[in-house]
């Protein structure tokens, strides 16, 4: 449910509006325009009640057409309105968060305005351009300390060094992760472990769109392993870590583009169709479905972890960024569209929110766009399909790590 734009202040009714109470003490609203009434206020969504004895020289009477009426007796004053409505309190029926506070517009740094950040730890994926870059440095400037795993060293030393001339004091660290390498993301998992004790924010934020048909070095496709199998695995290994934290969160950025996947069933989750062979290869529907998997993937973890608040989230439609890179007509589309798609800074506000967001605190396996809940397509939540693609990943992985002859532990959960 979307409420109007806040004003200075949120318990301020738009004009038109008038606020009123029942004889049970439930207070409603009154929309003069559209001639209508409703339980919530019109701007915070909250629902409100008054209770307690009437102030002195105060009495509540049932005019003659039946309206409650107010008698001031000390200065003779006649109204509807309730007294004790200055001092009504708020409530909501859910726990789940209903008030939309920031939307396509806000930029991750508004979204942040205020906070502070110090003492917390972010690991973020592709963290050396575009969204993920704007994620790191926005959480960067706000005191968190901030780990950029990438690939490439050279670009994520340069992302650092864009960071730290805006503030100096700002904590950056560098972690190598290759996502197309499964053996490097074990050893990114190690590496963070023996530096750092406690992880409170994990960003999956990395991802390749339509490239041409690639196999990793462990043999599957390059867009299932990195948007998806890799982070996958990255996540269980880093397990420990979060559990360290006192409120860890897990932020796994999707798209809308899943609800075209043609994943729809347990029978279509075979590893040919997962990781598809060259004939089998269309770049579109090998994204699709990469970031219909990291919506499973989000269903399932936050019922299994149920200690850890897991949330995925959608950044933005024809963001323009190098994720284009792999060809001149998509670069060309983007950047048509530019002036008419989300900022970077913009694109980043959903998952920056879904990570610091105080309201979102134990609302696990909830899916966003536009800094809002909204639903993710029926498939997403299947349970049956999210544990079978558990499943199935863990046996990929352990297909592959077993190969390995460096590697003499596996650390599933």
């Amino acid at each position: 449910m979307n409420y109007l734009e806040e004003s200075d202040s949120e318990d301020e009714l738009p004009p038109g509006w008038e606020e009123r109470v029942t004889l049970d003490g439930n207070v409603y609203y009154a929309n003069h325009y559209k001639q209508a009434t409703q339980w919530i206020h019109p701007r915070s969504g909250r629902k409100k009640i008054v209770s307690g004895d009437l102030p002195a020289d105060w009495e509540k009477q049932i005019s003659d057409d039946g309206k409650i009426i107010y008698i001031n007796h000390t200065n003779n004053i006649t109204t509807y309105t309730d007294p004790r409505l200055a001092f009504a309190s708020e409530y909501m029926e859910t726990s789940q968060p209903t008030r939309q506070r920031f939307d396509g517009s806000s930029t991750a740094m508004s979204v942040l305005h205020g906070q502070d950040l110090r003492g917390k730890y972010a690991l973020i994926t592709g963290a050396n351009s575009g969204i993920g870059f704007e994620t790191a440095r926005s959480l960067a400037l706000h005191g968190c300390t901030v780990i950029l795993a990438c690939r490439d060293i050279k670009k994520a030393k340069d992302a650092i060094k864009k960071i730290k001339n805006e503030n100096n004091t700002t904590i950056c660290e560098i972690l190598e992760c290759d996502l197309s390498s499964l053996n490097s993301v074990k050893n990114a998992a190690d590496n963070f472990k023996y530096r750092f004790k406690t992880l409170d924010i994990l960003i999956l934020n990395a991802g390749v769109f339509y490239p041409p048909y690639t196999l990793t070095v462990d043999g599957y496709e390059l867009t299932y392993q990195v948007n998806y199998l890799s982070q996958f695995y990255l996540t269980l290994l880093l397990d420990h870590p979060l559990r360290n934290s006192d409120k860890p969160r897990i932020v796994i950025v999707s798209s809308e583009s899943h609800r075209f996947s043609s994943i729809t069933s347990v029978d279509d989750l075979q590893q040919f169709k997962l990781s598809p062979t060259a004939s089998n290869y269309w770049p579109m529907s090998a994204y699709n479905n990469s970031k219909h998997m990291n919506l499973l993937f989000c269903h399932e973890l936050s019922r299994r972890w149920q200690h850890i608040t897991v949330l995925c989230c959608h950044p933005g439609n024809l963001v323009y960024s190098n994720i284009a890179r792999y060809s001149w007509l998509l670069k060309l589309l983007f950047l048509i569209v530019k002036p008419f798609t989300k900022s970077l800074q913009q694109a980043a506000s959903t998952s920056v929110y879904c990570a610091t967001a105080q309201e979102l605190e134990g609302n696990s396996g909830l899916y966003f766009n536009n800094c809002h809940q909204c639903d993710p397509s029926n498939y997403a939540l299947d349970n049956l399909l999210s544990t079978k693609l558990w499943t199935i990943s863990q046996e990929m992985i352990l297909n592959i790590m077993k190969k390995d002859k460096y590697t003499n532990e596996l650390d599933f959960n």
